[in-house]
């Protein structure tokens, strides 16, 4: 790939690394580190060469402090990352958000790439172009806690300095699974891509970018965060014939077809 190969830090956390992103990022991170700590409550594996594990709950505020020592950037996909039951969202996705940024701020760990959500915005309507600019509209509990996190992250940018990209991640699987997704759909490459630049970025302060890849049919307009430096180099559109088939007819009248959001305006109450 394209983004900066030459890429190195110290000591690297990623967090989530046990999840679907987690997993493809681990070892395209490890490349471009001399340490990368990962962390998770799911099963992690042995440490490979150049690897630290270290299981924590993220709601636990003195384990996380003692994760963050000697990092010198988060790649923070933890949390919980589905519509669930408002105190299972607090715990995970709103206390844990707080206590990454606190403990960044006491160890003095400057960039933080907090991977938000599109479900921040998931009730503008699918016939809108938006960008990050425009106010929120979180789509359920998970969106309004990532709505949190951004908000959190831009305070600690601005009283304490702390940098972060906040990535509004469409989808990324290996190929979009329906309809929507061809417009949400970001491939690995492109999330390596997106990752790499959030970090590599000479100056980043509080910016807010969607993940997504170059998908011919799209709802959002990265313009505001052309200085991040992501370029995509995938799309959608190879797909488009299968994710049709699989979905030949929408109902126009179904607020998942209607929102951007998807099923996530649907979700709920629990």
């Amino acid at each position: 790939m394209s983004a900066d190969a030459s890429l190195k830090f110290g000591r690297l956390l990623l967090t989530g690394a046990a999840g679907g992103l987690g997993k493809v990022l681990r070892p395209r991170l490890k490349a471009r580190c001399q340490v990368l700590r990962v962390s998770d409550l799911a099963e992690l594996g042995a440490a490979a060469s150049g690897e630290e594990v270290m299981p924590v709950a993220l709601q636990d505020r003195a384990a996380v402090l003692q994760l963050l020592e000697g990092v010198d950037a988060v790649v923070h996909l933890g949390g919980i990352s589905t519509e669930q039951p408002f105190d299972d969202i607090l715990q995970a996705n709103i206390l844990g958000a707080y206590n990454l940024y606190e403990a960044a701020r006491i160890h003095g760990t400057r960039r933080i790439v907090f991977a938000s959500s599109n479900h921040v915005t998931g009730f503008y309507r699918q016939d809108e172009v938006i960008d990050a600019t425009m106010p929120v509209r979180p789509d359920g509990y998970y969106g309004l806690s990532k709505a949190f996190g951004e908000n959190l992250a831009r305070f600690y940018f601005d009283r304490y300095g702390i940098e972060t990209v906040a990535l509004r991640i469409g989808s990324s699987f290996p190929e979009p699974k329906d309809r929507r997704m061809l417009a949400t759909w970001m491939s690995y490459d492109d999330l390596e891509r997106l990752v790499v630049a959030s970090l590599s970025s000479p100056v980043v302060g509080y910016s807010v970018i969607y993940g997504m890849s170059d998908n011919h049919h799209t709802w959002w307009d990265n313009t505001p965060a052309k200085h991040i430096g992501y370029r995509p180099q995938d799309s959608s559109e190879p797909f488009r014939a299968a994710a049709e088939a699989r979905q030949p007819t929408l109902d126009l009248k179904d607020p998942a077809v209607i929102y951007q959001g998807g099923g996530f305006v649907k979700a709920g109450p629990f």
